[in-house]
C-alpha cells in the first residue's frame, strides 16, 4: 500500500501543475508570456528561499551541486518556462498541459547517446508510443491550412521545452548533486529568472503583467511552482517509483479536463488520442525492464 502521506503530497502536486497551464492561458488575456514566465520563477525563488528559512536549511550551494543547480535553473526551470509560456500563446492550455510531458521518447535515445546507457525493448516501445501521441496532438495530416503557422510553432516551442527538461535530467544524472534539491530550489529559479529575465526585456519591451492578471500570477509564482515542485519531490521521495510515475500521470489529464471545463477547450479526437498515448508511453516506461 502507498504510504498515505505519499499520496496526500501527489494529490497537491496534481492539482498544482495540473491548473497551472489554464490558469496562465486564461492569464495571458492581461499579460505577456515572458514577464508572466519571469514573475513565475523570481517569486518562485523568494517563496521557497522564505519557506526554506523558516527551517533552518536555506544554505549556498556546494561546488558539487553547481552543475545541478546550472541544469536545473537554466533548462529545466528558466528555458523550460519561457519556451512554454511563449508557446501557451498559440497552443490550447490542455495540449500545452500534455505536449510539456513528452520527455519520455527524448530521454530514451538520449540515455544512449549520452549516458550510453543501455535501453530495453519495452524503454524503446514506451518512446515510439509517445512519439506517436505527439503526431496525433500536432495533426501533421491535416489539410494545408488546417493549422496556422504559429500553432505549428507553438508545438515546436513545447517540444523543444520537453527537450530542455531531458536534458536537465541527463545532467542531474550524470552529476547528481550533494545536497537535496529541496534546498537548491531558491538558487535554480533565481538563475532560471535570471536567463528569462534579458529575453523579456528584448521581446517584449512593452510587456508585463496587468492588474486584472495579478491573481494568477500569483497563484502561479507563490502557490503552483515552489510548493508544487516540493509536492512533487516529497512525492517521488516517499511513493515507489512505478506508482509516482503513474500517478503524475494525472496533472496532464487534470489539465485537460480544466481546460475543457473552464476554458471551453473542445476534446477532440486528436486531443483523446495523443494524450492517451502519452500518458500510455509514460505508463509502459514506468514499468521499466
Amino acid at each position: 500500500m502507498p504510504a498515505p502521506a505519499g499520496l496526500r503530497y501527489l494529490a497537491v502536486s496534481v492539482l498544482l501543475f495540473g491548473g497551472i497551464w489554464p490558469v496562465t492561458k486564461h492569464a495571458f488575456a492581461h499579460a505577456t508570456p515572458l514577464w508572466f514566465a519571469l514573475n513565475r520563477a523570481g517569486l518562485a525563488a523568494l517563496v521557497s528561499a522564505t519557506l526554506l528559512a523558516a527551517l533552518g536549511r536555506l544554505r549556498a550551494p556546494r561546488r558539487a551541486d553547481l552543475p545541478a543547480v546550472a541544469a536545473i535553473g537554466l533548462l529545466q526551470l528558466g528555458g523550460f518556462f519561457a519556451l512554454t509560456h511563449l508557446a501557451l500563446g498559440f497552443v490550447p492550455a490542455g495540449r500545452t498541459a500534455i505536449l510539456s510531458n513528452v520527455t519520455v521518447f527524448w530521454l530514451v535515445p538520449l540515455s544512449v547517446l549520452v549516458l550510453g546507457e543501455r535501453v530495453s525493448p519495452r524503454q524503446w516501445a514506451a518512446a515510439a508510443v509517445g512519439l506517436l501521441g505527439v503526431l496525433a496532438l500536432m495533426a501533421p495530416w491535416a489539410p494545408p491550412g488546417g493549422a496556422s503557422s504559429g500553432v505549428l510553432a507553438g508545438y515546436a516551442l513545447l517540444l523543444g521545452a520537453s527537450l530542455a527538461w531531458s536534458v536537465a535530467i541527463l545532467v542531474t544524472r550524470r552529476l547528481p548533486p550533494q545536497r537535496p534539491v529541496l534546498e537548491l530550489l531558491p538558487w535554480c529559479f533565481g538563475l532560471g529568472a535570471l536567463l528569462i529575465l534579458p529575453m523579456a526585456l528584448l521581446r517584449e519591451p512593452a510587456g508585463g503583467i496587468g492588474r486584472e492578471a495579478w491573481p494568477h500570477a500569483a497563484f502561479v509564482g507563490a502557490v503552483a511552482a515552489p510548493i508544487g515542485t516540493w509536492a512533487t519531490i516529497e512525492a517521488g521521495r516517499r511513493l515507489s517509483g512505478v506508482v509516482a510515475s503513474l500517478g503524475f500521470l494525472a496533472i496532464p489529464a487534470f489539465g485537460v479536463a480544466l481546460s475543457n471545463l473552464w476554458l471551453g477547450e473542445p476534446l477532440g479526437w486528436d486531443v483523446l488520442l495523443g494524450g492517451a498515448l502519452i500518458l500510455g508511453s509514460v505508463a509502459i516506461a514506468a514499468r521499466g525492464g
